[in-house]
């Protein structure tokens, strides 16, 4: 059917693209949803169990947490960047877990909790 290594680099120079002319709001938004996309993936290699796979995209959605996290300034963002960081960490040790356990039904809090921050990010975007 299609090659997915030229089909995966045409995804990679859009990415890209848009990350260039994207402001820091956009980014973390990009990085919301390629988080749950990637999130998408491990459920899918649990359920082929593709195991090797599952390990390779739960890195990049830990990667991603780390990025988020590191992002935030904690000492301007008081609060708000503290509640933030909570809920990466959360994310981060409840995704530890599925990967030991291969339990999907481990995911649905992850999915939960980063889809909120997608919409939230969304609607800070629309006002």
């Amino acid at each position: 059917m299609f090659d997915d290594s030229g089909f995966d680099a045409y995804k990679h120079t859009q990415l890209d693209a848009r990350a260039a002319s994207a402001d820091p709001h956009h980014l973390v938004l990009m990085l919301i949803e390629g988080f749950l996309d990637e999130l998408a993936r491990v459920e899918g290699h649990i359920e082929a169990k593709q195991f090797d796979r599952k390990a390779k995209s739960i890195a990049k959605c830990l990667d991603i947490l780390s990025g988020l996290d590191t992002a935030l300034d904690r000492e301007k963002g008081g609060q708000l960047a503290e509640n933030l960081h909570q809920l990466y960490d959360f994310c981060g040790r409840r995704l530890f877990e599925v990967s030991v356990s291969n339990d999907l039904s481990g995911l649905e809090v992850i999915y939960k909790v980063m889809g909120d921050l997608k919409d939230g990010w969304e609607n800070i975007a629309a006002s």
